[in-house]
């Protein structure tokens, strides 16, 4: 199974990356968490990482792509992945797509994660009372949400024009997101010509 999820901050992405990884046997990878392991290496590109992450804003696309090739690459070779945080951008998106297609492991579906803004900022007030996690703060969070919608929102529109989005209510219980994920999945898998 090949899967992006798409969605913006404070909408379960991870929940549901992990929760998926574990039912189809994909790799897991998040973005994120890769980009706040290099941000905590004491070298250039830790450096101009740690900086973009403490203003909110997200890093140069080649920076991003570069950091996470290696592990697209390992776990295509591997099962399948489902992509969390990544691609961000259109050119992400356009840069994601032409390595799939090169590698052979084009995505199955993108799966959007959506909802009301005023659920994802105390979701994301809440997490950082509970992990102390610096990029939570709420002036932080308002800009990281506009980012979102900014050069993340236009790829909502190219994946349903590709015909492989799966677009599902995220201000519902995990469970419930998960098992409405599972299903759609389970139809699209067995959608004539997939």
């Amino acid at each position: 199974m090949r899967l992006l999820l798409l969605a913006p901050p404070g909408a379960g992405k991870g929940t549901q990356g992990e929760r998926l990884a574990a039912w189809s046997g994909a790799r897991h990878i998040a973005a994120g968490d890769l980009l706040r392991a290099q941000a905590q290496v004491d070298d250039p590109l830790g450096r101009e990482i740690a900086a973009c992450q403490a203003r909110g804003d997200l890093v140069s696309d080649q920076i991003v792509i570069d950091v996470l090739t290696p592990a697209v690459v390992e776990a295509a070779a591997h099962g399948g992945y489902i992509l969390d945080g990544f691609p961000r951008t259109l050119p992400q998106a356009h840069a994601a797509a032409d390595l799939a297609a090169r590698l052979g492991v084009t995505l199955d579906a993108a799966v959007y994660l959506h909802a009301p803004e005023a659920v994802l900022t105390q979701r994301l007030l809440d997490r950082a009372h509970q992990s102390g996690r610096s990029d939570d703060k709420a002036d932080v969070i308002r800009h990281r949400l506009q980012v979102y919608a900014e050069t993340t929102g236009p790829l909502v529109p190219y994946y349903d024009e590709r015909g492989i989005l799966v677009a599902v209510d995220a201000d519902q219980p995990p469970d419930s997101v998960t098992a409405d994920i599972q299903a759609r999945l389970a139809r699209l898998a067995g959608a004539p010509g997939r």
